[in-house]
C-alpha cells in the first residue's frame, strides 16, 4: 500500500512538470496545448499517437519528450519490412550454452518512440498490443515485465498517403489519445528558424526530470478525486458514440476508462485535487475521436469523428452542483474536497 511519504504532493508535481513542459517547448514552438496533451497522457500512464502531414514536428515533439526525461529511450522506424521479432525481440540459439538465450526488442524501453507506425504492416503493428495494453511481452511462452513508466509516442501519416496501411481498431484502442501538430503560425515558424536555423535545439537538451519522479507524479495522480457525477458523465459521453447514427463502431469501455484517467491528469496539471465535467470535456475529442468509425452515409457526407464528438457534447447534460462530501483528496493528502464543486453547469 503506498503512504503519503511515498507519494509525490501538488507542489511537486506542478514544479516537475512546469520544467518538462518548457524543455519540450522549447523545441516545439507555438504548440503549448499539444505539449500539454502529451504531458497529460504521460501521467495518465497512456499512450500518445501523434497523427499529420511530414514536416510539421510530429518526430521532434515525441523526441523532446523522450529526451526531458532521464529514462531509457528507443525509436523504431517502422517500414514495410519491420519483422514482430523486431519490435519485440528474438530468441538465439547460443553455441556456448547450448540453449536459446533472449535478446530484447526496442519495446524493452520506458519511452518508445514509433515514427510512421502505419507504414509497417498490420502484421507487425499487432506486436505493440500486448506491450501498450498489458506493459509485458511474452515470447516462446516466457513473459516479461517492461519498465515504468512505459509510454508509447506514434507518429503516423494520414491514411490518404501513398504506402501507409490504416491502423487496426485495436491497436487505436489503445493509444489514450490522438493529436494532430498542425502548421505553426507565422510568427511561430519565424521563431523556428531563428532557433532551427543552426543547431538542432535537440543536441542541448537536457534531461529536467528523472524516471522515478514521474512513477512519483503518476502515483499522485492515481489519488485526484473524481465524484460521481463526473464518473456517470464520462460513461454518458461514451455511451452516447456507440448509438449515434452517423457511427458504425462507437468506444469501448476502454475508451471510458482512459477518458478518466486523462480527465485526472489534467486536474492535477491544472493544480486541482478533483476532476471537473470541464477536464472531460476538454479531452473528449482527443481521447474518443480515433476510436470512432463514420458510417458510409457520414463519410459521404463529409462528417468526421472528431464533428460527431463535439455534437454528442452539445447534447448531453452537464452534471449540477452537489453539496461537498469529505473524500480524501490529491496524492492521499487527507484534505476534503467537494464531490462537485460548485460551479454552474456548462455547454460548449
Amino acid at each position: 500500500m503506498t503512504t503519503y511519504d511515498d507519494r509525490a504532493n501538488l507542489n511537486d508535481l506542478t514544479a516537475t512538470v512546469e520544467r518538462v513542459r518548457g524543455s519540450v517547448e522549447g523545441v516545439i514552438e507555438g504548440k503549448p496545448e499539444v505539449v500539454r496533451l502529451a504531458l497529460t497522457v504521460l501521467l495518465a500512464e497512456g499512450h500518445l499517437l501523434i497523427e499529420d502531414v511530414p514536416g510539421v514536428g510530429k518526430t521532434m515533439l515525441a523526441k523532446a519528450l523522450a529526451r526531458s526525461i532521464d529514462c531509457s529511450v528507443r525509436r523504431i522506424q517502422f517500414t514495410p519490412d519491420l519483422l514482430p521479432s523486431d519490435i519485440t525481440g528474438v530468441s538465439i540459439w547460443d553455441q556456448q550454452r547450448r540453449d536459446f538465450e533472449f535478446k530484447p526488442g526496442a519495446i524493452f524501453a520506458q519511452i518508445v518512440i514509433g515514427d510512421e507506425i502505419n507504414r509497417a504492416s498490420p502484421k507487425t503493428q499487432s506486436a505493440l498490443l500486448e506491450s501498450m495494453e498489458e506493459r509485458q511481452v511474452t515470447i516462446d511462452g516466457q513473459t516479461y515485465e517492461l519498465p515504468s513508466p512505459f509510454m508509447v509516442v506514434a507518429t503516423q501519416n494520414p491514411v490518404e498517403m501513398e504506402g501507409t496501411y490504416p491502423l487496426p481498431e485495436a491497436q487505436r484502442d489503445r493509444f489514450m489519445a490522438r493529436v494532430s501538430v498542425g502548421y505553426p503560425s507565422v510568427e511561430a515558424e519565424l521563431q523556428m528558424l531563428d532557433v532551427h536555423g543552426g543547431v538542432s535545439p535537440l543536441e542541448d537538451l537536457q534531461p529536467v526530470a528523472h524516471a522515478h519522479e514521474i512513477v512519483k507524479l503518476i502515483e499522485a495522480v492515481r489519488g485526484v478525486h473524481v465524484a460521481e457525477p463526473v464518473r456517470r458523465y464520462a460513461v454518458e459521453l461514451v455511451a452516447a458514440t456507440r448509438t449515434h447514427p452517423d457511427l458504425r463502431l462507437g468506444a469501448s469501455p476502454r475508451a471510458t476508462l482512459h477518458l478518466l484517467r486523462a480527465a485526472k491528469a489534467s486536474a492535477a496539471l491544472a493544480g486541482r485535487e478533483y476532476a471537473l465535467p470541464d477536464d472531460v470535456q476538454a479531452l473528449a475529442v482527443a481521447v474518443l475521436a480515433h476510436r470512432l468509425l463514420p458510417t458510409a452515409q457520414a463519410q459521404l457526407n463529409r462528417r468526421t469523428a472528431e464533428q460527431v464528438v463535439l455534437e454528442i457534447l452539445q447534447h448531453t447534460p452537464v452534471p449540477t452542483a452537489q453539496a461537498p462530501a469529505p473524500q480524501n483528496g490529491f496524492g492521499g493528502l487527507g484534505r476534503t474536497v467537494p464531490a462537485y464543486p460548485q460551479q454552474p453547469p456548462r455547454s460548449l
